[in-house]
């Protein structure tokens, strides 16, 4: 939503219509460009969503062929030229777009020739047969993105609450862009680059201020893979929050191998009340093999910290990787009971294009089907279903045991605990 808070303050007029939310029908929408008559549609598009993005650019071009249409995110960022294959698609956005994104509408309002388009970085576009990609660059200070543009959302009608968090309103917050690591299943490094960017500690204050005055906010997921990359930097955002006297509870995402218990005591001052770890598996061989770079030894110690300074964890672990085994996924299920976190997720891999795993995938054959783009594993020894069912297995028997259900009760009250599981 920067992108659109940047194009607003840059003179341009807009509108919002977050359709995964409203859910109108494609005749709606299409009214709707209809009326509001735009020179330029932009869309954020990720593989699983990527059906849907051409379908509703194929409608705008219906009602308004001059209409310029853009996409970015996660999926046009690694497959630009899949995009641009469909000509209801002018315009594809690389990486971080708020740059891209003003310069672009400039080019289109003003009438200016390829000259001026071939200038922006990170803008791929057809030219007669061919595809030019200019090359993204990155915004190296982020206090220049400017506060996500939700005025121009119903805030109202999200649900804005968090299982991990006791209170409401939630609202999420970027804080942190880039990923040195290089796990074999993600893609995020290829999106972001592999340099972590952090907004500064009185810019994350500043935003803070502005959705607890406007928004009534009272917690805060901050997203971001790696949160506490960097030590110092967040033990001063961290004594920022407490400073600022915001009350705020919050809950953010990191690495085992990157808290201490310096770290930990800082962030439960400033009001953090969970940290979500990804462990992944519980078997030494598949990290290995997902280049996660984390042992066994530091989830222990990084958990066993947390419950020390009383600070909550979930964790989540991926069944059905390639490579892994019916027995390794059995270990993985093993090690969460042996890490006790407060929440577990069991979530099925998928390979999603941008990520080393995908293209293994891909050049081995190793899935049942491919559906745009995402690929569902199958492998000698499990097919996606099989993987379903132990999934179903693991949740049933790590959630309803006796001793984690008082715990939930405990922790989230009774009323809380049978609201979530009607």
């Amino acid at each position: 939503m920067g992108c659109w808070q940047k194009i607003s303050t840059a003179g341009f007029q807009v509108e919002l219509l977050d359709n995964y939310l409203l859910k109108k029908p494609i005749e709606d929408v299409k009214q709707e460009v209809k009326r509001l008559a735009p020179e330029m549609l932009g869309m954020t598009c990720g593989s699983v969503t990527y059906r849907r993005c051409i379908e509703t650019a194929k409608a705008v071009k219906e009602v308004l062929p001059a209409c310029k249409v853009v996409v970015g995110g996660w999926h046009p960022s690694y497959l630009p030229e899949s995009m641009l294959q469909h000509p209801a698609i002018d315009y594809v956005v690389m990486g971080e777009g708020e740059r891209a994104i003003v310069e672009l509408a400039k080019s289109i309002t003003k009438g200016e020739d390829d000259s001026a388009i071939a200038k922006i970085s990170g803008l791929a576009y057809r030219r007669g047969e061919k595809i030019t990609k200019n090359a993204p660059t990155f915004i190296s200070d982020l206090d220049q993105v400017p506060f996500p543009a939700r005025h121009l959302l119903p805030m109202h009608l999200y649900s804005r609450e968090m299982e991990y968090l006791s209170v409401k309103p939630v609202d999420t917050m970027n804080v942190i862009r880039g990923c040195p690591y290089n796990c074999a299943f993600c893609e995020t490094k290829k999106l972001w680059g592999s340099k972590c960017r952090a907004f500064s500690p009185s810019r994350v204050v500043e935003e803070l201020n502005h959705l607890v005055s406007d928004y009534g906010t009272k917690g805060i997921y901050f997203v971001g893979d790696n949160f506490t990359i960097h030590k110092k930097r967040t033990i001063e955002l961290c004594r920022e929050i407490k400073k600022s006297k915001l009350d705020l509870e919050w809950v953010c995402d990191t690495r085992v191998d990157l808290i201490s218990r310096e770290l930990l005591k800082e962030m439960k001052a400033a009001g953090c009340r969970t940290i979500w770890f990804g462990v992944e598996s519980g078997s030494s061989r598949i990290l290995k093999k997902i280049n996660k770079q984390i042992t066994l030894q530091q989830a222990l110690d990084a958990f066993k910290l947390c419950r020390e300074e009383e600070i909550r964890t979930a964790s989540s672990f991926m069944l059905g990787l390639p490579g892994e085994t019916v027995k390794d996924m059995e270990a993985s299920f093993k090690f969460a009971r042996k890490l006790d976190p407060d929440w577990v997720r069991f979530n099925i891999f998928v390979g999603y294009p941008g990520s080393d795993l995908y293209d293994e995938i891909m050049a081995k054959g190793l899935y049942d089907r491919v559906e745009d783009f995402v690929t569902y594993v199958k492998t000698d020894d499990f097919n996606y279903e099989m993987v379903s069912k132990i999934q179903k297995r693991f949740h049933k028997k790590f959630n309803r045991s006796p001793k984690r259900i008082l715990r939930t009760i405990r922790r989230d009250g009774f009323l809380n605990v049978l609201r979530r599981n009607l």
